[in-house]
């Protein structure tokens, strides 16, 4: 495996502090105060920003003497991603970064990594259930189910071509099947996924055509069978 086109066996000091990670632990005991963890960042990583630290700080409404432990879950979230993005990261590896958040707590997390993307050439690996987050942030997104690649596409390219027909047994079975994904049989006849809505759009002007979001498609690619 290789990351910035080097082994990770190869990796030295300077070339993991490249990346940051984000975990469902901090890492920092929760009786620690969060002016606490900043001398331990400034001998852990050459490149931290105690400026920047303490401006996302100010900015995400973290104060700075109060214990972590007491913390809410999007509080420790945001933290946990100042944290992976103030020691100038070319890349982040997060793990489920919204789970269990309310609206606004996701939304400051998302707009946060948004803002990182913007500063040059960086890059994020997200694993993630939320399909908002996916849409908003990814270019491209990989599908796995029980350790297997099932899918791997462009963001863009989901949203835009792909689809669920919702057909009748009969307009079924005279369908041209060859954009065919997976389908999933219903009470009203059948649910199929294409990675070619618009050929059926054009081809078959009465059947109905939802649109393909990433949930929809996860499920059928999952849960649905061959044609």
């Amino acid at each position: 495996m290789e990351i910035f086109g080097k082994k990770l066996s190869d990796f030295k000091s300077k070339d993991k502090e490249k990346i940051g990670v984000l975990l469902s632990d901090s890492g920092f005991s929760g009786e620690l105060k969060v002016k606490d963890i900043i001398p331990v960042l400034s001998a852990v990583y050459s490149q931290f920003d105690k400026e920047d630290f303490l401006k996302k700080c100010k900015q995400m409404k973290l104060p700075l003497n109060k214990k972590i432990k007491e913390f809410s879950t999007g509080m420790k979230a945001r933290l946990k991603l100042i944290i992976a993005i103030t020691h100038n990261a070319d890349l982040l590896i997060l793990d489920e970064p919204t789970a269990g958040m309310d609206v606004m707590a996701r939304e400051s997390i998302i707009d946060m990594l948004r803002e990182y993307m913007e500063q040059g050439e960086r890059a994020i690996l997200i694993s993630s259930h939320i399909s908002g987050d996916l849409e908003g942030l990814c270019d491209d997104i990989y599908m796995i189910d029980n350790g297997k690649i099932i899918l791997h596409q462009d963001t863009d390219v989901i949203l835009s071509s792909y689809g669920i027909l919702k057909l009748r047994d009969e307009e079924y079975r005279k369908l041209d099947k060859s954009h065919i994904l997976k389908i999933k049989k219903e009470n009203f006849g059948v649910s199929c996924l294409t990675d070619e809505k618009q050929f059926y759009m054009d081809n078959y002007p009465g059947i109905v055509v939802e649109r393909g979001g990433i949930d929809s498609v996860i499920t059928m690619m999952i849960g649905g069978e061959n044609p």
